[in-house]
């Protein structure tokens, strides 16, 4: 039980929660979560990890198989890239004319066709166990730290941003069951990337964690910050201890935040010029991307992405979940805004002279079936699909790995979810082998995977 000098009261410890600050995390306080990290030469300084929930098919995007039979292929048609002899999906027309500046890796493989357990594999870099397990829920043993939650505890925060941040909301199935591998797991909940919950695209967009309400302010504001100061003094202590939650560990966090113009400065995007905006896509996933590029540029190490469901009706519940209608909605719904906002990103990035230095990776939790099931969808696929990547050390208009004649196997260049955050780790600068405590004060490396430096420049 919480004991503090000035005797405040339960009911004004769990009033803290209304200035508004749920959703950020505290900066690393536990002496275990400090990372003394071999610089392993890698060029990105950030790196932002757009996640296509759902799973897009390899088929209609980096990995057409034109020659295949109709069955296979689907009915989709495929355009000429950049890259000599290459060509893509032909919903991607934006992003034909920058191949060139991305690396394909068309032989991913997590060898797990659920969503929550291969998407936990790639977030992680680790299989869940067990494999194929949908719908799982976060936990022991499966409580491997995700990317953005080892990533705040190698880097610390600058300023008064968090090192991770996901948005625009948490990666789930259908129902809102929350996947595994999302949080910083052992690393304690002091590390958990700061989740993001809004859209972007809204015309009154604002964080709520950077704003006090005008019932709070003076002495009542720097009461309760007094309080959270002894709350804080406490959190190694109890969390160890197993005691303490989401709500008491993100305060000190969100108070910097409230504090900080620089936070919001970041995160306001009506400092864009209007055609830039228009340029992303006026959507939540565009706006987002947008927002991911602002982020890395005011100092934060990692962003994560998520796609989040669509409003229009579409099929599938508007995820890349192509189980029915696979290419018609690769073709009206999925592809325009993914074609428009990614393509938008890498251009951008690339004009202001911070691609090289930055990390940008596109992917799913796994691909989609090689046969064209009765309801004209892909179904779940694990044993090969691709993902694209670009600037932070990785060489330009490079294609590695193969499927096999159906997309549906890997032929060469297998790269497995712990050879993935291998390769991500190298680039921020950290050898696979770099270790971390857990709370236990066990030391765990941060991959265990291979560096893929056949795709490095």
């Amino acid at each position: 039980m919480f004991s503090f000098v000035n005797r405040q009261s339960r009911r004004q410890l769990l009033r803290l929660g209304s200035i508004g600050l749920a959703g950020a995390t505290l900066p690393n306080l536990l002496a275990n979560r400090q990372a003394i990290a071999a610089n392993s030469g890698g060029r990105a300084k950030s790196c932002i990890v757009i996640l296509l929930l759902g799973g897009p098919p390899q088929q209609e995007t980096w990995d057409p198989k034109p020659d295949s039979p109709v069955e296979y292929r689907g009915e989709g048609e495929t355009i000429p890239t950049k890259i000599p002899g290459y060509r893509i999906g032909d919903s991607m027309p934006r992003i034909a004319q920058m191949v060139d500046k991305l690396t394909i890796l068309r032989a991913c493989r997590t060898e797990d066709n659920a969503h929550s357990t291969s998407g936990y594999a790639m977030l992680t870099g680790v299989p869940h166990i067990p494999l194929q397990l949908e719908n799982a829920t976060p936990g022991t043993p499966n409580n491997w730290p995700c990317l953005g939650g080892i990533v705040r505890a190698l880097k610390p925060a600058i300023g008064a941003i968090p090192s991770a941040i996901t948005l625009p909301e948490v990666a789930a199935n259908d129902g809102f069951k929350t996947w595994p591998g999302q949080d910083a797991g052992f690393l304690g909940r002091g590390c958990d990337p700061w989740l993001l919950n809004g859209d972007p695209n809204a015309a009154n967009f604002e964080i709520p964690d950077l704003t006090v309400p005008t019932d709070v302010g003076g002495p009542r504001f720097d009461t309760r910050t007094q309080l959270l100061s002894q709350l804080d003094r406490r959190i190694g202590e109890l969390e160890r201890g197993g005691s303490v939650d989401r709500f008491n560990v993100w305060q000190q966090q969100a108070l910097d935040l409230v504090r900080s113009p620089q936070s919001r400065r970041a995160f306001d995007l009506s400092q864009e010029h209007e055609t830039t905006r228009d340029r992303y896509g006026r959507t939540k996933f565009g706006q987002s991307l947008l927002l991911a590029r602002r982020l890395v540029e005011a100092g934060v190490s990692l962003v994560q992405v998520n796609w989040t469901r669509m409003d229009s009706g579409a099929p599938n519940s508007g995820h890349w979940d192509t189980h029915a209608k696979n290419q018609e909605s690769v073709q009206k719904w999925l592809m325009p805004p993914t074609d428009l906002a990614f393509s938008a990103l890498i251009e951008d990035m690339e004009q202001r002279g911070i691609l090289d230095d930055t990390l940008v990776i596109l992917l799913g939790e796994f691909g989609r079936g090689p046969k064209i099931n009765p309801a004209a969808g892909r179904d779940h696929w694990g044993q090969v699909f691709s993902l694209a990547m670009a600037g932070g050390g990785m060489k330009r208009g490079f294609i590695h790995g193969e499927s096999d004649r159906l997309a549906a196997e890997p032929k060469s260049g297998v790269v497995k979810p712990a050879d993935f955050t291998a390769t991500l780790f190298h680039c921020l600068g950290y050898k696979p082998e770099t270790t971390l405590r857990d709370l236990t004060g066990r030391e765990q490396m941060i991959s265990r995977g291979r560096v893929v430096k056949e795709i490095l420049s």
